[in-house]
C-alpha cells in the first residue's frame, strides 16, 4: 500500500508560524493561492483553512525542487518541507498573520493538480451566486465563507456547553414522522413497506419534545434539522436548523432567563461582547401600535401614530371612509425629510404597495404652510390636532396609510425600516434585543373563514382568557413570546397546554371536529391524559442567528450546502427524477411532468 505522504507529515497549519519559529524545519500542506515568479525565485502563497504562509522556491537552495515548482498553478494541492526564515527588510506583510516569515522549501510533493477554477478563490469576488453554488466546493474554500462555517461550529459548541451545564439533555427525535398541520406544507416521504402511506419530514420536533416532558425528562434540547415546503427568500431554506428547547415545571420567566443566558454566552464567546440582561420586553399590542410589526427594530425611533379619530370626519373621503368601514389611519413622521423628491416619494408609494397598501398620502411641513395634495381637505382644527399628535415641525415629511389594521401596520412598519436605512439611522454595531409577549392566540383566515392558531395549536392561553375561547376567540391572548434582534425574529416559543380538556377546547375554537383532531393528534392527547407536567419551550433559528453573528445578508452564506430560492441544489442537481423501478416499488406513478 503506497502512502503518498510517506516521510512527510504536516507539522503546522498555514497560520501558525511566526518569528519565534525561525530556523525550524516545518512541513506545510494546502492549496496554492497564488504564484509569483520574481527573477527565477518562485513565491507561493500556500492556503489552508487557518490562513496563508508564503513558501519560497529558490534555485540556490534546492535546484531540483525549484525546477519542479515551475508547474505549480492556482489550487494545486501540495506538501512542502522547508526552513522558517525571516522575510527581507521591506517585504514584511503586516496584514498577514505570518507576514514576518517565509518558508524556504527543500522538498516538494505535488499531491494533486487542479484545473483552472471557475472563479478566484478570494473574498469580494464579482461572480453570481448561481455560479458560486454550482461550484460550492470551490466557494467553500474562500476565507470568508470558511470563517462563517467555522463560526457556526463554534456557536453550536458554545450552545451545547451552556445547555449541558444547565442540566439539559440532548435527545434526538424522529425525521420520519406523521404529517400534522403546523402552518406550512410538509415534505412527504412515501413508504415502500406500507404502500400508499407517507411519512412527513418534521417542520419542528414540537410534539415529540412535549412528549419528552410528559415522559419526565425535565429539560431537553436538540440542534436539529427541520423541513418546510414554503416560498423561500434570503433568510429561509427548505431545510433549516433550529436550537430546540423544552422545560418542565416552568413559566415564561424561567424560559426567558435561560434563553438570555444562552444568547449572552454565545455573543461573549463568538464576538467578545457583553450583553446587558434581562432584555427589554414589549407586548404584542404595543409593538404593533408603535412600530407596525411584531419584530420591531428598536435601534431607532420613527414610531407610528394613529390619527383615525382626528380624520374620521374630515373632508378627505379616503381617510373618512376607511375609518367608517373599521379600518385605521396611521402616520409616520420622517423628521427633517421635507426635501425628499417627488420621485423618491413615488418610490415609497410603490414600496408600500408590496404590502397591499392602496396608496401613500404625504404632507411636507414648510414654515408657512403644508405642501400636500390632501392638505386642503383638513380644517384648521384638524390640522392643529394632527400637528400636536404627530409632532409635526417645519422640515418634516409625514406619510399616511389608511386601510384595514393589518395592512396599515405592516406597510408603515416596513416603510419605517426603509426610511431608517435610507437616512442612516441604524447603528450597525448595536445589538438590540427585545422580547415580544402576549400575542393573540388566534387570527382569522378570510380564505378559510375560520380562526387559525397564530403560532401553533399547543400554545397555552392566559388563564383569565379561558372564558373567551368559545365566545370571543379574537381577544384571547396566548402565553407566547418571540425574541427579536435588530428587527429580525431569532427565536420563539410558548408555555404549552398540558391539560387535555383545555387542549380540546382550543381545537374546537379552531373549528376542528373531535374525530379530526384525534386522528391527527391522538397520540399527544393520550399523553396529556397520563399526567403531563406544566411545560414550555422555545426554538431559535440557528442559521439566522449565525447569519447575524457573522454579519451576512443571507443564511445561504452560513450553510455549507444551501438550496437556491427555487429549493434546488445546483451542485448535485437535486431534486431529480426517480427511476421507473423506484416508483413501482413505492406504488407511485407520475401522471404528467411539468415542462422544464
Amino acid at each position: 500500500m503506497t502512502d503518498l505522504l510517506e516521510g512527510m507529515r504536516r507539522t503546522h497549519h498555514c497560520c501558525e508560524l511566526s518569528a519565534d519559529d525561525m530556523d525550524k524545519e516545518v512541513v506545510l500542506m494546502g492549496w496554492v493561492q497564488r504564484r509569483r515568479d520574481h527573477g527565477g525565485v518562485i513565491f507561493i502563497d500556500l492556503r489552508d483553512r487557518e490562513g496563508i504562509t508564503q513558501v519560497v522556491f529558490n534555485p540556490e537552495v534546492e535546484s531540483q525542487v525549484h525546477a519542479k515548482a515551475h508547474i505549480l498553478r492556482s489550487e494545486f494541492v501540495i506538501a512542502a518541507r522547508g526552513k522558517v526564515s525571516a522575510r527581507p527588510d521591506g517585504m514584511i506583510n503586516k496584514n498577514l498573520k505570518t507576514g514576518e516569515i517565509e518558508v524556504m522549501v527543500s522538498e516538494l510533493k505535488i499531491l494533486n493538480q487542479a484545473e483552472t477554477p471557475a472563479f478566484l478563490i478570494e473574498d469580494r469576488i464579482d461572480v453570481s451566486e448561481t455560479l458560486r453554488l454550482k461550484h460550492r466546493h470551490l466557494d467553500l474554500r474562500r476565507p470568508g465563507i470558511q470563517a462563517n462555517i467555522i463560526t457556526r461550529h463554534k456557536a453550536s459548541q458554545a450552545i451545547r456547553s451552556f445547555l449541558n451545564d444547565n442540566e439539559f439533555l440532548e435527545i434526538e427525535t424522529p425525521f420520519l414522522t406523521k404529517s400534522t398541520p403546523e402552518g406550512a406544507r410538509d415534505y412527504l416521504v412515501p413508504s415502500r413497506v406500507n404502500h400508499g402511506m407517507f411519512y412527513a419530514l418534521p417542520q419542528s420536533p414540537q410534539l415529540f419534545k412535549q412528549l419528552l416532558m410528559v415522559a419526565g425528562f425535565d429539560k431537553y434540547y436538540q440542534i436539529v434539522k427541520c423541513f418546510r415546503d414554503e416560498d423561500l427568500r434570503a433568510d429561509r431554506q427548505p431545510e433549516f436548523t433550529q436550537i430546540d428547547m423544552e422545560m418542565s415545571f416552568v413559566g415564561e420567566e424561567e424560559i426567558m432567563a435561560v434563553s438570555e443566558g444562552m444568547i449572552a454566552k454565545l455573543f461573549s464567546k463568538i464576538l467578545g461582547k457583553t450583553l446587558k440582561t434581562p432584555f427589554n420586553r414589549l407586548k404584542y399590542s404595543d409593538a404593533i401600535d408603535r412600530y407596525g410589526l411584531d419584530k420591531p427594530d428598536m435601534r431607532f425611533g420613527l414610531e407610528l401614530t394613529e390619527v383615525s379619530d382626528i380624520v374620521e370626519k374630515s373632508d378627505f373621503k379616503v381617510f373618512a371612509s376607511v375609518v367608517k368601514k373599521g379600518g385605521i389611519v396611521k402616520a409616520l413622521n420622517a423628521k427633517g425629510c421635507m426635501d425628499m423628491s417627488r420621485k423618491d416619494i413615488d418610490d415609497m408609494t410603490d414600496f408600500v404597495a408590496i404590502y397591499k397598501a392602496k396608496g401613500l398620502a404625504w404632507i411636507k411641513v414648510r414654515e408657512d404652510k403644508w405642501q400636500s395634495p390632501i392638505a386642503k381637505f383638513f380644517s384648521d382644527e384638524e390640522k392643529d390636532a394632527l400637528k400636536e399628535r404627530i409632532g409635526m415641525e417645519p422640515g418634516d415629511l409625514v406619510f399616511f396609510v389608511a386601510d384595514k389594521p393589518s395592512i396599515t401596520n405592516e406597510a408603515l412598519g416596513y416603510l419605517r425600516n426603509k426610511i431608517a436605512e435610507n437616512l442612516n439611522l441604524i447603528n450597525g454595531d448595536e445589538f438590540n434585543f427585545v422580547w415580544i409577549t402576549e400575542f393573540p392566540m388566534f387570527e382569522y383566515s378570510d380564505t378559510d373563514k375560520r380562526w387559525q392558531a397564530l403560532h401553533h395549536p399547543f400554545t397555552a392561553p392566559f388563564e383569565e382568557d379561558y372564558d373567551l375561547l368559545e365566545k370571543d376567540p379574537g381577544n384571547v391572548r396566548s402565553r407566547a413570546y418571540d425574541l427579536v434582534l435588530n428587527g429580525t425574529e431569532i427565536g420563539g416559543g410558548s408555555i404549552r397546554i398540558h391539560d387535555y380538556e383545555l387542549q380540546q377546547r382550543v381545537f374546537e375554537a379552531l373549528g376542528l371536529e373531535k374525530n379530526d383532531f384525534e386522528a391527527k393528534f391522538g397520540f399527544l392527547l393520550e399523553a396529556l391524559k397520563s399526567g403531563a407536567p406544566p411545560h414550555g419551550g422555545i426554538a431559535f433559528g440557528f442559521d439566522r442567528l449565525t447569519m447575524l453573528l457573522t454579519g451576512q445578508a443571507s443564511i445561504r452564506d452560513v450553510i455549507a450546502f444551501p438550496k437556491t430560492q427555487k429549493a434546488s441544489c445546483i451542485l448535485t442537481d437535486a431534486p431529480s427524477e426517480a427511476g421507473k423501478p423506484q416508483l413501482e416499488e413505492l406504488s407511485l406513478r407520475i401522471s404528467k411532468l411539468p415542462p422544464k
